[in-house]
């Protein structure tokens, strides 16, 4: 009879860890404007269904300059994004290519029709 190794039992119990260890580190925005941002949305690209605010995902709920936020609930596509900042100021960027498993990144020069 063989016996089960503390891993072996940690991975019966848990049967989807070893699948979640193959994947890969998921979809990720690269903040490279000069702001820290506040709300950050997506929308399939030209439908305006904005969905949730990602910067919940990170631990502070904001996304400083040169930092990277986990993106989830979103598929490979072309995604318009809604970016917020403290001072209430509002921006979109339009046609970002979202590939799966990779980091997209946003830059001052992408951001249009700001609000202030």
């Amino acid at each position: 009879m063989r016996t089960l190794t503390a891993v072996g039992i940690l991975l019966i119990a848990m049967p989807g860890a070893s699948l979640a260890q193959s994947k890969g580190k998921g979809v990720r925005l690269w903040n490279l404007t000069t702001a820290t941002i506040s709300g950050f949305q997506l929308s399939p690209a030209g439908k305006n269904e904005w969905g949730a605010n990602q910067t919940l995902n990170d631990k502070d709920k904001e996304v400083d300059h040169d930092e990277r936020l986990r993106i989830t609930g979103v598929g490979p596509g072309r995604y318009d994004a809604k970016v917020s900042y403290p001072d209430a100021r509002q921006c979109f960027v339009r046609d970002i290519e979202i590939r799966a498993d990779a980091v997209f990144s946003i830059a001052d020069k992408d951001l249009k029709d700001c609000n202030k």
